[in-house]
């Protein structure tokens, strides 16, 4: 964080100090949450959960070198005591922000937002020092903390915004006000709290009706509901997309042997080839997104395809793709799940084959509301269309709907399998998988199908597979 003193943080919070000697000392160091974080000269926020009370830290914090605690009481140790820590939380992120010289971009959708900020941040971060959401700490506590990360020496700030109702990203633009918007897409993500794709879609938009006029709106193209969009800004459009109107596009589109996107980008400043470190036809979409962002910075178009082509996964569990030594392939992109992601996810799978036996370990979905079962179904359709060898469906009832649409589709019968959990899983690709075989792991994040990733991982190291 850019450096203020005690006496400073306080009257930007509305706080009261206690225990604090001297008032003009001043936190130097990252503001944490998680007493495992902190550094000498660190501010530690200290928020009471259900389980765990960060107050209780509070000894243990400044001894392992914290300026002081922000918290909801006093604590015997330095400390800025405030009524709400999550409103002092943001309101010293908007104070912090206004200070900087830096260039904020915030970018927001329902599928995609994570991979594509990365990609951002390595592009941006060739030309200047840049700053971004680690994973996808990206609501009302993450952002901030993200936004205060930023030093004197930061450029460009990378914020990506998530939501859960109407308002969420107005309030989290009030505490980070965007230069640069980008809305990527409207899904099914969540739909089961918004209540339908309208819903969604007047959510994500609150992110470009806080752009300032000298702004830029950086909208998908192919997405009418994003595209829509347009007429809710006073900034500056720019389109990004397959479509004849888009202002950043791809043509020559095709996957390697293995199945790693390679296009020649389209900018309105020139063109240039970009073949990608990254898996599947999906990250084309999320290349054009950056590229479009990168161009509105002052990036030239061979700027922006080497660093697209140099670009790899920063978070983890998002298509990670190994190579185990007896040539089993896991791709791990269990960190979540919906509709969009799963299919762009299958249709990866399927391209990375190669006349090889794929399989897909799939579980549930979820916040999708009533359109849970022809979601699943549909993915398992999806499933048999593409010649995913084998179909592992892990859970419960979605779990059921999954392997019934992969039935259904082609009768599939022994080439689909439900099992009960991720234990279940493991045990049958251990006695299953073969040299060569590739495997596709992805569920929503509260199913934990990353468990299965790494114990095949693990397996492979061992030298324990079977050879049929």
């Amino acid at each position: 964080m850019i450096a203020l003193s005690l006496a400073e943080i306080a009257e930007v919070v509305g706080g009261q100090t206690h225990d604090i000697p001297d008032p003009s000392v001043q936190v130097t160091g990252p503001v944490v949450r998680d007493s495992r974080e902190v550094e000498p000269g660190s501010l530690f926020v200290a928020f009471a959960g259900e389980r765990v009370d960060g107050h209780d830290f509070a000894q243990a914090v400044v001894g392992a070198g914290a300026v002081a605690v922000l918290g909801t009481r006093p604590v015997g140790v330095p400390a800025v005591v405030v009524d709400d820590v999550q409103t002092a939380l943001g309101a010293l992120a908007r104070h912090v922000v206004r200070r900087l010289g830096a260039t904020l971009v915030a970018l927001t959708g329902s599928a995609g937002k994570t991979s594509t900020k990365d990609l951002i941040a390595q592009v941006l971060g060739r030309k200047a020092p840049t700053v971004f959401t680690p994973g996808s700490l990206n609501n009302e506590i993450g952002l901030p903390l993200t936004a205060l990360s930023a030093t004197d020496e930061t450029r460009f700030l990378v914020l990506e915004m998530g939501a859960r109702g109407i308002g969420h990203i107005r309030y989290l633009t009030e505490l980070t006000p965007p230069k640069i918007g980008l809305v990527l897409n409207v899904g099914s993500a969540h739909i089961g709290e918004f209540g339908g794709r309208e819903q969604i879609a007047q959510a994500k938009g609150e992110l470009v009706e806080a752009l300032p006029e000298d702004g830029a709106a950086i909208l998908n193209a192919d997405d009418p509901y994003v595209r829509a969009m347009a007429s809710r800004t006073k900034a500056k459009v720019v389109l990004f997309g397959e479509s004849g109107e888009a202002d950043v596009s791809a043509e020559n589109v095709r996957l390697t042997d293995s199945g790693q996107p390679s296009f020649r980008l389209h900018t309105p400043s020139g063109a240039s080839d970009v073949t990608m470190r990254l898996y599947g036809e999906h990250h084309v979409s999320n290349a054009l997104a950056a590229a479009a962002v990168a161009h509105e910075l002052g990036m030239s178009a061979d700027e922006i395809a080497l660093a697209l082509s140099e670009a790899g996964s920063l978070s983890r569990w998002r298509m990670e793709v190994t190579e185990r030594p007896d040539g089993v392939t896991i791709v791990n992109d269990a960190y979540n799940a919906n509709p969009e992601s799963m299919r762009a996810a299958l249709r990866a799978l399927a391209a990375m084959a190669k006349g090889r036996r794929t399989w897909a370990v799939l579980g549930k979905m979820a916040e999708l509301g009533d359109e849970a079962l022809a979601e699943h179904d549909a993915v398992g359709r999806l499933a048999v269309r593409l010649n995913v060898s084998k179909l592992v469906a892990v859970g419960g009832r979605e779990a059921a709907w999954l392997q019934l649409g992969a039935y259904n589709e082609g009768s599939w019968g022994e080439e689909s399998v439900h099992v009960s959990d991720a234990q279940a899983a493991v045990d049958l690709l251990r006695s299953e998988l073969r040299p060569g075989d590739v495997v596709l792991v992805k569920a929503s994040r509260s199913v934990g199908l990353e468990k299965v990733a790494e114990a095949l991982l693990e397996t492979g190291a061992e030298g324990e597979v079977a050879a049929r």
